[in-house]
């Protein structure tokens, strides 16, 4: 029997695969978007050469299934017979693939709301036909909503009546409802990553739009921002070790977590002289009057005609502001008591994220994939 996982090809869905090829036997079922073996092959590598080496990358296909399909279709796009097979083989569903397209309802839309629809029915035809024996489903702490100067704990975070920053954000609310509604009888974990920035072991990343904006405030000499507000930002690798250790569980305390850094979050203080330290700089100054100014500036940049460098970092700031500069954090005790860890402090290995994605102009350079197992 086999675990089904969408978004293997994403940046979040490669460190689960990852550390579910490293740290169990199980039988893996990835669907993704490709229409022949050649092209799933140099999707999977491309998303997992992060990782490891291409060997290893072989080494794993042994114990890896590919089905050819994309969630947004009936059936997830497969023929009769495969979307059977994968009915009659699977043991569990871990559903990470998902639209963080925060600007374009259409996307989120589409990809969050049918997408995540057609993977619960593949749920419900499972659980049907022998049994789930988990359904996991990587949701987000946007799911909260506006808030301002808060502590959010994981079965509380959701208020219908609350304001969202986003489609994003809205949609994933709604997918953790549906999932609740159409598998009444399923065991459902729901995890909700934080900021996710960032390996804490290595500062390669192939993720860089949060990055980017990190880096580019880090550049400026006076930030729009309160010293003391909070950044709930957690280490990619503890993320994907949470998912992947606690999806393989037969039994677990709690159906919801929060894989953040809670409480132990940084503040901006911090992180600015963290990183100023590193690069022998001196910190930036913090001028919290000058915010309405500067999303006044964020929204002329997004605004200019065409799209370039400056238009582009325009829109990922004015995104991503409301994340950084809302001064709440999502507690995490849940996930460090049941995972035995707790993530790395970004300003431990933010200099080193900075020095790596400003070198390769936060572009990574993917490593083209040699014909054949070596």
């Amino acid at each position: 029997m086999a675990l089904f996982l969408t978004g293997a090809t994403g940046y979040l869905g490669s460190y689960a695969t990852y550390f579910l090829l490293k740290q169990t036997q199980q039988r893996l079922t990835l669907l993704v978007r490709a229409h022949d073996e050649t092209s799933a092959r140099e999707k999977l590598w491309k998303s997992l050469q992060l990782h490891g080496s291409e060997r290893e990358f072989h080494e794993a296909l042994s114990r890896i299934d590919v089905v050819y399909g994309d969630i947004t279709y009936p059936y997830l796009g497969l023929a009769p017979e495969d979307y059977q097979r994968v009915v009659q083989t699977t043991e569990s569903i871990l559903h990470i693939a998902a639209s963080l397209n925060r600007l374009s309802e259409q996307s989120c839309l589409n990809t969050n709301l049918r997408g995540s629809l057609n993977v619960i029915q593949l749920a419900r035809a499972v659980e049907e036909h022998h049994g789930l024996r988990r359904f996991s489903h990587v949701s987000t702490v946007a799911v909260a909503g506006k808030r301002s100067s808060e502590t959010i704990a994981e079965d509380t975070a959701i208020d219908w009546q609350r304001a969202d920053y986003d489609p994003y954000g809205r949609t994933k609310k709604f997918c953790e409802h549906m999932a609740r509604e159409l598998l009444p009888s399923v065991p459902l974990t729901f995890f909700r990553p934080s900021i996710v920035m960032g390996d804490s072991r290595f500062a390669p990343t192939t993720q860089f739009d949060m990055v980017q904006t990190f880096c580019s405030l880090a550049n400026l000499p006076i930030l729009p921002f309160a010293r003391e507000s909070r950044v709930d930002i957690v280490n990619a690798d503890f993320v994907g070790k949470a998912i992947a250790t606690l999806h393989m569980r037969d039994h677990l305390p709690h159906s919801i977590y929060h894989l953040s850094s809670g409480k132990s979050s940084k503040t901006m203080g911090e992180i600015v002289e963290a990183l100023a330290t590193h690069l022998g700089r001196r910190p930036a100054k913090f001028l919290p009057e000058l915010q309405g100014s500067f999303q006044t500036i964020l929204r002329g940049l997004r605004a200019l005609p065409g799209r370039n460098s400056v238009t582009r970092l325009g829109a990922l700031l004015q995104v991503f502001l409301p994340y950084i500069t809302y001064n709440t954090v999502f507690e995490n005790e849940r996930v460090c008591h049941d995972l035995g860890t707790s993530p790395v402090a970004f300003t431990e290995y933010c200099g080193r994220l900075y020095d790596y994605a400003t070198s390769v102009d936060f572009s990574f350079p993917y490593q083209p994939l040699t014909t054949g197992p070596l």
